[in-house]
């Protein structure tokens, strides 16, 4: 019952879409009707205002975060931690408040490393960000993160705690699953470089984030 709970809160917390608040306090479109319909910080960006996207970075990042912390501050174990990494993980995916229109996860996924392990959760941050800075496609560098999160997790930890490792593996299986497309527009040539408006803009916004 305890597990359940868990896994139910951490779902709640991971359906809170920052991409869709933070748009709508700033005045800005919904992240879902332009660019990749993705409502992440990367689509966000897209509407050329900066703070927005940033904003949504940390608020998806800080609740993967949270929802695994607040299961280890209230003493459970591994089992629940695990149920809480997905949850949350899939609460964003599938968000009940966004008629179950999420985003990619990524941020999230990164906020749910980190309270599982900073340095597992720093090392994989650092494998996003040498891709990005080199080949500067936000979704390469997810799929690269999401292969090397499980391997490092067992480097540092091997098979001390099995649930949460299960877990790591589930979020990259799942994360990967949810860039397929991009995976097919990367093999084409037609992914979109880190910063880069798809045609059209974010519907029609200026790069202040105002409107055309």
């Amino acid at each position: 019952m305890q597990i359940l709970l868990v896994a139910l809160a951490a779902y709640l917390i991971g359906s809170v879409s920052f991409a869709v608040v933070v748009s709508a306090a700033m005045g800005l479109a919904d992240p879902r009707s332009y660019g990749s319909k993705n409502p992440g910080a990367t689509n966000v960006l897209r509407s050329g205002n900066k703070k927005a996207a940033i904003l949504t970075l940390a608020g998806d990042a800080f609740k993967g975060w949270f929802a695994v912390w607040l299961a280890r501050r209230f003493g459970f174990g591994d089992v629940a931690l695990a149920w809480a990494a997905i949850a949350v993980f899939l609460g964003h995916l599938y968000p009940v408040f966004f008629r179950f229109q999420g985003g990619k996860g990524v941020a999230t996924a990164a906020g749910v490393l980190l309270a599982v392990s900073p340095v597992l959760g720093v090392a994989t941050l650092l494998t996003w960000l040498i891709v990005a800075f080199f080949f500067r496609y936000s979704s390469l560098a997810a799929l690269c993160a999401a292969v090397f999160a499980p391997v490092f997790d067992v480097f540092l930890f091997g098979t001390r705690h099995n649930p949460v490792a299960w877990a790591v593996l589930a979020m990259s299986a799942l994360l990967i699953w949810r860039h397929r497309a991009n995976i097919r527009k990367l093999l084409a040539g037609e992914e979109s470089r880190i910063g880069e408006k798809k045609k059209g803009g974010a519907d029609g916004q200026t790069p202040d984030g105002g409107r055309a």
